[in-house]
């Protein structure tokens, strides 16, 4: 008999929710086929069986959060099974061994596409909530045509069925002959008003760390006032010539984070974690970019991103918003974060501050660029763009006086933009 415990998906990731069983007890698994669908706060993850057999055992329930090391299901090795079903190398797309998770012999990878027909109806947990909420019944599911592989439904083949299903039903014009409908009740909403609304996984997940970061990081903040106008300028000239040759849109983001690593160079205390053992410093500079998804927020990770030109920052951080927000993130991109940019000004906020990631030791808010008069040199009054950046970090790593000269450093690298900063 073998063991399958929950593995850790993350170095921050102290648990995981069981989203779906792909086998049921008495079913054989072949080595490295997917065994469980498995949701934290930061991706979704298929994990393949470790041995082939028979699986004997269901340990936890669909819908049931544990622990991190808990174990979850037994396999039954066989023989005849192993010489059926066992392939004799991991398949390529998964994770190298120091990736591997723990309680396993091979590693979780995310959910791959089916490339047989079959596929479609292999749903990943992102597809899985979304039917959900929509409540999209099996007959109306069976009618969607995939478009992934193997003609696999995807996200955006539901969110596209849902925006046509809204349309009215007489499209030629013709009025409702009914009452009008009900609006769609959004996700995790209360059927009742005043009774408690259901938590997703996700919504449970970040809800448990973010209660973790605030009870056991002292937090402190400071906010600077940028003038962006430079920068502004530079984005506006720029705008069209990289959305021709790179086919994405420059946006300030990855302006903000080459500041943010110009920053962490001269003030390395801040790209470091905290441990009983004393403050551990990382060498490499790898930023976690906080992106927006149903029912909640993702942080994928910029590696090494001090290796990176402002071009290279934006290609990199745009592949990871689509494929955040399309939930097909991996392991590895989620983990080895150092700091962290949120961009809360994308929804007009004007001062914003955020709770720290552990073990990060510090994340860095931007707010929206607001043109407003300020008072500049000799005492005129001019009409400049204006954003704030606010600075939490972790009291136990550093004090106020470095803090405070990371946040003016990064304030005066934006404020001093030029064209002689290069793009690439």
């Amino acid at each position: 008999m073998a063991s399958v415990k929950m593995p850790q998906l993350g170095e921050s990731i102290t648990e995981g929710t069981i989203s779906k069983w792909l086998k049921q007890p008495g079913d054989q698994v072949k080595k490295y086929e997917g065994l469980v669908e498995i949701i934290t706060d930061k991706v979704n993850a298929e994990v393949p069986a470790p041995l082939a057999g028979v699986l004997k055992e269901i340990k936890v329930k669909e819908g049931t959060t544990v622990t991190v090391g808990t174990e979850i299901a037994v396999i039954e090795e066989s023989v005849a099974a192993a010489a059926q079903g066992s392939a004799p190398t991991a398949p390529a797309s998964q994770p190298s061994k120091p990736e591997a998770a723990k309680g396993a012999d091979v590693p979780a990878r995310a959910a791959a596409p089916e490339e047989s027909a079959e596929g479609r109806t292999r749903l990943s947990p992102a597809v899985r909530a979304l039917i959900e909420e929509h409540r999209i019944s099996d007959a109306e599911l069976s009618g969607i045509s995939g478009s992934g592989i193997g003609g696999r439904i995807s996200k955006k083949d539901i969110e596209d069925y849902v925006a046509k299903r809204a349309q009215p039903a007489a499209a030629n014009g013709e009025q409702r002959q009914r009452g009008a409908e009900a609006p769609p009740r959004p996700a995790g909403a209360p059927a009742v008003p005043g009774t408690p609304a259901p938590l997703s996984p996700m919504r449970r997940a970040i809800a448990s760390n973010m209660v973790r970061s605030k009870q056991t990081i002292p937090h402190a903040w400071t906010v600077a006032e940028v003038d962006m106008s430079n920068v502004v300028r530079f984005r506006q000239q720029a705008r069209d010539g990289f959305k021709q040759k790179e086919g994405i849109d420059l946006t300030f983001v990855p302006i903000i984070v080459k500041a943010v690593v110009e920053g962490l160079k001269a003030v390395p205390i801040l790209n470091a974690s905290w441990s009983d053992d004393g403050v551990v410093m990382h060498k490499d500079i790898n930023i976690g970019v906080a992106v927006s998804v149903e029912d909640g927020l993702i942080v994928p990770v910029i590696h090494q991103a001090d290796r990176l030109s402002i071009a290279g920052l934006a290609k990199v951080a745009d592949d990871l918003a689509k494929r955040a927000r399309a939930g097909s993130l991996t392991i590895p991109d989620v983990q080895g974060a150092t700091f962290t940019v949120n961009n809360p000004g994308t929804f007009g906020t004007i001062l914003s501050y955020s709770i720290i990631a552990p073990p990060q030791a510090g994340i860095l808010a931007m707010d929206a660029i607001v043109k407003r008069p300020v008072v500049v040199e000799g005492d005129a009054i001019a009409i400049r763009s204006m954003m704030n950046l606010c600075l939490s970090f972790d009291h136990r790593v550093l004090d106020g006086v470095s803090a405070a000269r990371f946040l003016q450093g990064v304030r005066r690298w934006l404020e001093g933009f030029s064209e002689q900063i290069p793009l690439y």
